[in-house]
C-alpha cells in the first residue's frame, strides 16, 4: 500500500512539474460535425489502428504548422462515426505541402479529450506515422509527411490509451 501511494505521489509531482496542460494532446477542439471527407481522386490514404470500442466518434485533424498544431487550429477537422469507417481507412484529398494529422477516440461522444484525476487522458489518441509514448505534447516535426503532387500518401495511425 505505502508503494502505491509512493508512486502516486511521484506521479502527481511530475505532473505538477510538467504542468497539467502539457498532457492536453489534441482535444478541446470546438468539434462539429463536418463529414466532408470524400475518397474521390484520395491521394492520403489513412489506416487507423488500435480503435479500443466502436462506441463514439473519430476526430480527424490535419495540421499544417506548429503554430496552429499549438493553437488547436486544424486546417480541416472531421468528425466521423466509427461505422463510417470501413476496414479502419479513410481517404482524402490534399493539396502538395506537409502536414501532420491527429486523431482522437471520442468514445463518449462529449466533443472534448476527458482525463483523469491525475490529468491522464482517458480517450485514445494517435499521430500520423508516429506512436506518442511521452506524457507531454509531440513537437509537429515528429508527425509530419509530404504530400507531393500526382503521388498517394499511406499514413498509419496507432491509436494510445493511457
Amino acid at each position: 500500500m505505502k508503494s502505491r501511494i509512493l508512486v502516486l505521489t511521484i506521479m502527481l509531482i511530475f505532473f505538477s512539474i510538467i504542468g497539467y496542460g502539457q498532457i492536453n494532446l489534441l482535444a478541446e477542439f470546438n468539434i462539429e460535425p463536418n463529414n466532408e471527407i470524400s475518397s474521390n481522386d484520395a491521394n492520403v490514404k489513412v489506416v487507423i489502428e488500435g480503435v479500443r470500442s466502436e462506441k463514439g466518434k473519430l476526430v480527424i485533424a490535419i495540421f499544417k504548422d506548429q503554430e496552429s498544431f499549438e493553437k488547436r487550429k486544424p486546417i480541416k477537422k472531421v468528425v466521423l462515426d466509427k461505422s463510417e469507417i470501413k476496414g479502419n481507412e479513410i481517404a482524402f484529398n490534399l493539396s502538395p505541402g506537409t502536414y501532420g494529422i491527429s486523431v482522437l477516440d471520442d468514445e463518449n461522444d462529449n466533443n472534448v479529450m476527458d482525463y483523469n484525476f491525475l490529468k491522464i487522458p482517458k480517450e485514445g489518441f494517435g499521430f500520423s506515422n508516429y506512436y506518442h509514448e511521452g506524457f507531454s505534447k509531440p513537437h509537429f516535426d515528429t508527425f509530419t509527411f509530404e504530400i507531393i503532387d500526382g503521388t498517394i500518401k499511406k499514413i498509419d495511425i496507432r491509436l494510445r490509451y493511457m
